[in-house]
């Protein structure tokens, strides 16, 4: 132990001459710095947008650069990260950002295609609306589906219809015989038992109908870099038709439709009553068609909404429903499949009893059109509804894209 500590000693001798104090203060060589790591962003997903610019001839514009498009969330400008250009069925990347693996320019076939899902609502269409649905069902098929598409089918109702998404067009024909109306008829509808918001088995089958559109879009999440599309096939929805035709105040029975029916015992509490359960409905519906247009958003799929009714007229008076209910129910109607389509980039298909311009139209639509993806500067996920506004910084055109979307729950 002693010999240890007198050769410490001589090690701080040394140290304190001045010549190895001196050595101690010159400078040492520089280290190289190691290399820059690359980074990668965590707990921030992509977000996909489809946009299609056109003319004001309706044409195309197939030669747009990344730094021309400028992407808004919530009024805060976004950077575009990826940018993908669909033309013909063909992908081109335009803009390719770190960390993501896009397309080739010259894709699989089995990998440029479209994606459509059909719902032929069947719960809100009657049986005496069968064989013009199932006409309307091979038209949208024949007009729709090209080489490459990707199709699945289902009912919402005793149809029991289930068509994965499939190449084959014979097995979506097949499938197309099995669709019958199971929709309740204007008189149903007044014969119905009611509950405390309009007619029960009618609230049903639309919360059955919204559920399946609801699960069918969110099983298209894992599904990127290629348009995605619901075809909505349905009479549209009403939670609560007919109120003063079902409580007997109407015109047709009798009654004294649109001022107060005054109850010998209660005064005016019935018809208060019932403008209570209209806007209960109304609230339900607008809250049904909140959570299915929510989810299509987040997907990044558009609903198109086709009403087999044609142009809508009135009713016979063998329906035994006040005219005025009637505008009213059918104004209802139409405006939810307007709703579902125009909240998610989409259009509906009202009051048209051809249906080929509209089909074209969703054809066009579908076929061309660019991807444009970024990362959300927001990250505060309690913030769950984001609004979207696309521009391009070239004049003379109109931009198409979905107006907002809905984050994922954290539950």
């Amino acid at each position: 132990m002693s010999g240890r500590f007198a050769f410490a000693l001589v090690i701080l001798a040394l140290l304190a001459t001045p010549q190895m104090a001196q050595m101690a203060q010159m400078p040492q060589p520089a280290q190289t710095p190691a290399a820059p790591q690359p980074t990668f962003r965590g707990g921030i997903e992509l977000m996909t947008l489809d946009v299609v610019p056109r003319t004001d001839a309706g044409q195309f514009v197939a030669d747009l650069r990344p730094e021309e498009f400028q992407v808004l969330e919530d009024g805060v400008a976004q950077q575009v990260a990826s940018l993908v250009m669909v033309s013909g069925g063909r992908v081109f990347n335009l803009a390719i950002a770190d960390g993501i693996i896009l397309p080739t320019s010259r894709p699989r076939a089995e990998a440029s295609g479209r994606i459509f899902v059909i719902i032929a609502d069947d719960l809100h269409f009657t049986s005496l609306e069968t064989p013009v649905v199932r006409q309307l069902l091979r038209k949208t098929l024949a007009t729709l589906v090209h080489d490459g598409d990707l199709v699945a089918m289902f009912s919402t109702g005793p149809s029991s219809v289930e068509i994965g998404l499939t190449y084959d067009l014979k097995l979506l024909d097949s499938a197309v015989s099995k669709v019958a109306g199971r929709g309740m008829t204007y008189r149903d509808l007044m014969d119905a038992k009611d509950g405390s918001q309009g007619p029960q088995g009618l609230r049903y089958n639309a919360h059955v109908a919204f559920r399946t559109a609801y699960n069918l879009l969110r099983d298209l999440e894992r599904t990127r870099n290629r348009r995605k599309a619901l075809i909505l096939v349905s009479d549209g929805y009403d939670f609560d038709p007919f109120p003063a035709g079902r409580s007997g105040t109407d015109q047709v029975f009798g009654g004294r439709y649109g001022t107060p029916w005054v109850d010998p015992q209660n005064g005016d509490r019935f018809l208060a009553l019932e403008q209570s359960n209209n806007r209960f409905a109304d609230s339900d519906l607008a809250s049904e068609l909140a959570a299915v247009t929510g989810i299509a958003n987040r997907v990044n799929a558009s609903i198109y909404a086709i009403d087999p009714r044609g142009v809508a007229g009135t009713t016979s008076l063998s329906d035994n429903v006040d005219i005025s209910e009637m505008r009213t129910h059918i104004s209802k109607t139409q405006s939810s499949l307007i709703t579902l389509s125009e909240a998610t980039g989409g259009f509906a298909i009202v009051n048209d009893n051809t249906y080929v311009d509209g089909l074209k139209r969703i054809d066009a639509e579908t076929s061309d059109y660019y991807i444009v993806g970024y990362y959300p500067t927001e990250t505060d996920s309690s913030r769950r509804n984001r609004q979207i506004e696309v521009k391009t910084t070239r004049p003379g055109l109109k931009i198409w894209s979905r107006g907002w979307y809905r984050t994922r729950s954290e539950k």
